[in-house]
């Protein structure tokens, strides 16, 4: 059974710093590409941050970077976003999703079920 777990969300002040955490099982953590999204009311879901399933290649949105950080373990099938310098706006439901290697779409197959980041000002 295919899980991803997401923690570590919560409330913040602007300035501060979160860390989210993804725990993954069920599938072969190592041969995916695992990313980071969010999405906050009325708005679309977007990508945040993404690294590749050898940990080599990371992608941040442009509204994250140099305050984000995403890495991953696959030792302990674990992704983190560590999100520092914290804006109100980045208030949302933060999800963990992984997509295989070889996937001939960008689709991202296995998704966890959130994790509320709330920023206030």
């Amino acid at each position: 059974q295919v899980q991803l777990v997401e923690s570590g969300g919560g409330l913040a002040q602007a300035g501060g710093s979160l860390r989210l955490s993804c725990v993954a099982s069920g599938f072969t953590f190592s041969s995916y590409t695992m990313g980071w999204f969010r999405q906050a009311p009325g708005t679309e879901r977007e990508l945040v941050a993404r690294v590749t399933w050898y940990g080599g290649d990371t992608y941040y949105v442009d509204s994250v970077k140099g305050r984000f950080t995403m890495s991953r373990d696959n030792a302990k099938n674990t992704v983190y976003l560590q999100m520092t310098s914290l804006k109100p706006e980045d208030t949302a439901v933060y999800y963990c999703a992984a997509r295989y290697r070889y996937s001939v779409t960008p689709d991202y197959a296995y998704w966890g079920q959130g994790t509320q980041v709330t920023v206030s000002s």
